[in-house]
Protein backbone atom coordinates (compact mmCIF):
# COMPACT_ATOMS: atom_id res chain seq x y z
CA UNK A 1 0.00 0.00 0.00
CA UNK A 2 1.28 3.45 -0.86
CA UNK A 3 0.85 6.80 0.80
CA UNK A 4 -0.20 9.47 -1.71
CA UNK A 5 1.61 12.79 -2.05
CA UNK A 6 -1.16 14.24 0.14
CA UNK A 7 -0.45 11.66 2.88
CA UNK A 8 -3.57 9.60 2.18
CA UNK A 9 -4.00 5.84 2.30
CA UNK A 10 -6.99 3.63 1.60
CA UNK A 11 -8.04 1.34 4.43
CA UNK A 12 -9.10 -1.97 2.84
CA UNK A 13 -12.86 -2.60 2.93
CA UNK A 14 -12.58 -5.84 4.93
CA UNK A 15 -10.55 -4.09 7.65
CA UNK A 16 -12.99 -1.15 7.73
CA UNK A 17 -15.86 -3.61 8.11
CA UNK A 18 -14.15 -5.57 10.90
CA UNK A 19 -13.30 -2.36 12.76
CA UNK A 20 -16.76 -0.86 12.25
CA UNK A 21 -15.35 2.19 10.48
CA UNK A 22 -18.16 3.77 8.49
CA UNK A 23 -17.89 6.77 6.17
CA UNK A 24 -17.24 9.94 8.19
CA UNK A 25 -15.92 7.93 11.16
CA UNK A 26 -13.41 9.91 13.19
CA UNK A 27 -10.03 8.24 13.70
CA UNK A 28 -6.85 9.16 15.54
CA UNK A 29 -3.26 8.14 14.95
CA UNK A 30 -1.02 6.82 17.70
CA UNK A 31 2.75 6.44 17.35
CA UNK A 32 4.89 4.66 19.97
CA UNK A 33 8.23 5.25 18.28
CA UNK A 34 8.02 2.08 16.21
CA UNK A 35 4.41 1.44 15.22
CA UNK A 36 1.67 3.71 13.88
CA UNK A 37 -1.87 2.71 14.88
CA UNK A 38 -5.16 4.02 13.59
CA UNK A 39 -7.79 3.99 16.34
CA UNK A 40 -11.37 5.14 16.49
CA UNK A 41 -11.41 8.64 17.95
CA UNK A 42 -13.64 9.34 20.93
CA UNK A 43 -16.98 10.72 19.82
CA UNK A 44 -17.30 14.45 20.26
CA UNK A 45 -21.07 14.41 20.44
CA UNK A 46 -23.78 11.81 20.94
CA UNK A 47 -25.06 10.02 17.84
CA UNK A 48 -28.26 11.22 16.20
CA UNK A 49 -30.11 8.21 17.64
CA UNK A 50 -28.85 8.96 21.15
CA UNK A 51 -29.91 12.59 20.76
CA UNK A 52 -33.40 11.50 19.68
CA UNK A 53 -33.77 9.09 22.59
CA UNK A 54 -32.63 11.78 25.04
CA UNK A 55 -35.11 14.23 23.52
CA UNK A 56 -38.04 11.82 23.81
CA UNK A 57 -37.14 10.35 27.18
CA UNK A 58 -39.77 11.09 29.82
CA UNK A 59 -42.27 12.58 27.36
CA UNK A 60 -44.73 9.69 27.30
CA UNK A 61 -47.74 9.90 29.58
CA UNK A 62 -47.84 6.15 30.23
CA UNK A 63 -51.63 5.84 29.98
CA UNK A 64 -51.62 3.36 27.08
CA UNK A 65 -50.58 -0.26 27.17
CA UNK A 66 -48.18 -1.66 24.57
CA UNK A 67 -51.07 -3.46 22.84
CA UNK A 68 -53.04 -0.20 22.65
CA UNK A 69 -50.06 1.65 21.20
CA UNK A 70 -49.52 -1.10 18.61
CA UNK A 71 -53.21 -0.97 17.64
CA UNK A 72 -52.91 2.79 17.11
CA UNK A 73 -49.80 2.47 14.95
CA UNK A 74 -51.51 -0.20 12.83
CA UNK A 75 -54.64 1.90 12.42
CA UNK A 76 -56.87 -0.64 14.16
Amino acid sequence: MRITSKGQVTIPADIRAQAGLLPHSEVAFEYDGKVVRIVRAPSRKPSRGAQLVAHLQGRGDGNLSTDEIMALTRGE
